[in-house]
């Protein structure tokens, strides 16, 4: 069986402040957790969780990198840089990355590769939008951009997580219903076993405005294997109620 990831995703959000307290509740709550947590935090505050989080169970994950290795690149972040900091996670490819950014598939799955190559773990992320869905594209939107990874990665594709994301449940309180997430999923995983038996079993997350209120009936589902968490990895009673819904 494959063990449930909860992976909260901080935004660009936080202070050292309240980092510092949001922590503390979520590290005096979190000890019977059945599945894996991670916490993937702006730059500023890596060396600052790092430190909050040492000899816990919770592992440290970054919210993006660079394509690049190192260089002439005002701005960028390196794998290596992440690795300094301990993370074991880094999100790629992001909806308001592609979005604000405009991230494409291809420079989406050099980011793949270079966490691979850095010894971390690349969250894939995929999604449509509202428009995207009402013109019947989702699985053909979600299949492309998962496609570019794994043609790319090849059998390393078993080393990747990947995060369906909806991007019109993204911050807006709307969700895909368990049977709309399950059905993405489900597409998402045949594409996975179609690349090799061992990227079968990718944790395929789901990432949409999930809260304590839905999180245990969307993670029962056959091919949800946890969350990416926005809104409800901020307040620390919501982000353990989640952790609680996951096996």
């Amino acid at each position: 069986m494959r063990q449930q990831l909860v992976a909260g995703n901080w935004k660009m959000h936080g202070s050292l402040a309240s980092n510092a307290a949001l922590l503390g509740e979520v590290l005096a709550g979190v000890a019977t957790a059945r599945c894996e947590v991670a916490v993937c935090v702006p730059y500023p505050y890596l060396f600052q969780v790092q430190q909050l989080l040492q000899a816990s169970q919770i592992t440290l994950g970054a919210q993006d990198c660079s394509m690049h290795a190192s260089g002439a690149h005002t701005g960028e972040v390196a794998v290596s840089m992440l690795q300094d900091f301990g993370c074991r996670y880094v999100i790629v490819g992001h909806s308001e990355r592609r979005a604000d950014h405009h991230e494409s598939d291809v420079l989406v799955a050099a980011k793949a590769e270079r966490v691979l190559e850095a010894g971390m773990t690349p969250i894939v992320c995929v999604g449509e939008t509202l428009a995207q869905r009402e013109a019947g594209e989702t699985t053909a939107v979600v299949l492309r951009q998962l496609q570019a990874v794994t043609h790319l990665l090849g059998e390393q594709t078993q080393r990747i997580v990947v995060a369906y994301e909806p991007i019109w449940a993204i911050g807006t309180g709307r969700t895909a219903s368990p049977e709309q997430a399950q059905e993405v999923h489900g597409v998402l995983r045949a594409h996975l076993r179609s690349v090799g038996e061992a990227a079968g079993g990718v944790r395929i997350l789901y990432g949409g405005s999930v809260k304590p209120d839905n999180a245990q009936v969307l993670f029962s589902q056959t091919d949800i294997d946890g969350g990416l968490i926005g809104g409800a990895s901020l307040k620390a009673s919501d982000f353990l109620a989640v952790v609680a819904a996951a096996r």
